[in-house]
């Protein structure tokens, strides 16, 4: 069975940093597309983040623009496991992150309605 577990999340001052992670288990990791959702409180949930493991193992990374040059997405293969580096945070950023996968091929952020596994999600909160 396929698990997905968040952790990092909490509550920084705008201006600061947090690091998510994302532990799979259950799950082929390579040849496939792994990603970091959020949803704020009264809004839909939307991608943030995707890195594609496929062919060479080097990872394919996309951003969706309003967190391009802030936020980067990296994988750590050996120990199964999704980051989120989240930088110049600002309040905008306050939601529930949650690491999703699916097995497909994503060039760029995929649609919620693409990917197949989600975790519980963790909150991060950002005070102006």
């Amino acid at each position: 069975q396929v698990q997905l577990v968040e952790s990092g999340g909490g509550s920084v001052q705008a201006g600061g940093s947090l690091r998510l992670s994302c532990a799979a288990s259950g799950w082929t990791y390579r040849s496939n597309c792994m990603g970091w959702f959020r949803q704020a409180p009264g809004k839909e949930r939307e991608g943030v983040a995707a890195i594609d493991s496929s062919g060479s193992g080097t990872g394919y990374v996309s951003y969706v623009d309003s967190v391009k040059g802030r936020f980067t997405i990296s994988q750590d293969n050996a120990k199964r496991t999704l980051y989120l580096e989240m930088n110049s945070l600002k309040p905008e950023d306050t939601a529930t992150y949650y690491c999703a996968a699916a097995p497909l091929y994503c060039s760029n952020v995929p649609g919620t309605n693409d990917m197949h596994y989600w975790g519980k999600g963790t909150l991060v909160t950002i005070s102006s």
